[in-house]
């Protein structure tokens, strides 16, 4: 039994306690420390969880395997840091620190210490994830080019350089923006009242990753939750392409094929399994095999709570890092300067940092 704790009351907390409270057989939540006396009260009505005010209060109760850092981009280094002091496992809610000097700092400070991991999910979605292992497997030949119009910021360059297996090296980005109206029917608390067409903004940046790599990155404000836009996703190798399903390539070096990922989920017309994703597959071969069957889980709690598992198996000593500070760093950084690029209108170049070495 793996024990953690969560810092933080915010919306993406919740994920973690909700998830942890479903695989009681894995995971044990110590508590919470919340700050603000309304949330705690909501949260411990919610859940049924202890409510700490601070981590002297919780560290004095139990001390967790780890703790998951859910708390603002400002507060993350401080709180990342107190905890490393401690040699107390972090999962860090993404980004690690706010902006370039941050992230310096935050790295000087306990880079060395191989205790920080980032909650970097999209990854671990069963989508992306059989995506990811496809390609791996070499199916369309060497990786050259990623095109992401699902999700903004560091988690689309995390997706591009996993993808593309780009490392730390020097990137140049041009980045653009351009408003026009568009209808937002959803936000994260549902269904909007008004339905009219406002001005919204999207940003499309290109990234020179070096050695022939590159990313295309295209994202509408709100685009996670308007359904009006779709998510695509564009892998180019050198021998064929995925596009979101759908994936062409030479095959015995004198044919070209077409194939699907197939999701089979089960709960659909007489099948009574309960709801849930079961696989994916490719030319009939199983890539992805959803960890949680059981649970039926949305892919983003698939995903949360497969990056929640990787953290227990890592702090135990059994696996590799799910995700390294030094990985959020860098994707962080280069969608900082997808920032200053489409603010200023040049081109940026990011240069090689200490967490590269």
């Amino acid at each position: 039994m793996t024990t953690f704790a969560v810092i933080g009351a915010g919306w993406r907390s919740e994920f973690y306690i909700r998830l942890g409270q479903l695989m009681p057989e894995k995971f044990e939540l110590i508590g919470t420390v919340v700050r603000n006396s309304q949330r705690a009260a909501d949260l411990q009505a919610d859940y049924g969880i202890s409510i700490f005010e601070s981590v002297t209060a919780l560290l004095q109760f139990a001390r967790p395997d780890f703790v998951v850092v859910a708390v603002s981009w400002a507060s993350n280094p401080e709180i990342i840091e107190e905890f490393v002091s401690l040699g107390i496992p972090v999962l860090c809610e993404t980004p690690p620190a706010p902006d370039a000097p941050a992230l310096r700092a935050l790295w000087s400070a306990v880079g060395s210490s191989d205790l920080v991991q980032v909650a970097e999910q999209y990854l671990y979605l069963p989508g992306h994830a059989a995506r990811l292992t496809s390609v791996r497997e070499g199916a369309i030949g060497i990786p050259t080019s990623v095109e992401i119009s699902s999700t903004h910021g560091y988690h689309a360059v995390s997706l591009m350089r996993s993808f593309l297996t780009t490392r730390y090296e020097p990137a140049e980005i041009a980045a653009r923006t351009f408003v026009a109206p568009l209808i937002d029917p959803l936000s994260r608390d549902g269904w909007n009242e008004d339905l009219s067409a406002n001005p919204r903004t999207t940003t499309i940046a290109t990234i020179d990753f070096g050695d022939g790599k590159s990313g295309i990155y295209n994202f509408v404000e709100n685009q996670w939750h308007n359904q009006l836009r779709h998510r695509r996703i564009v892998i180019r190798g050198s021998a064929g392409e995925i596009v979101d399903n759908h994936l062409i390539a030479l095959t015995n070096g004198t044919a070209i094929v077409e194939s699907e990922f197939r999701r089979y989920q089960l709960g659909i017309d007489l099948n009574l399994d309960g709801f849930d994703l079961e696989h994916i597959s490719l030319n009939g071969k199983v890539i992805y095999k959803n960890p949680l069957v059981g649970l039926r889980l949305m892919d983003e709690e698939i995903a949360i709570a497969t990056l929640m598992m990787a953290m227990r198996d890592w702090v135990s000593g059994a696996t590799h890092a799910p995700y390294p500070l030094r990985e959020a760093c860098q994707d962080h950084l280069i969608s900082l300067a997808m920032d200053v690029s489409s603010l200023t209108g040049k081109t940026v170049r990011t240069e090689r940092e200490n967490w590269a070495n």
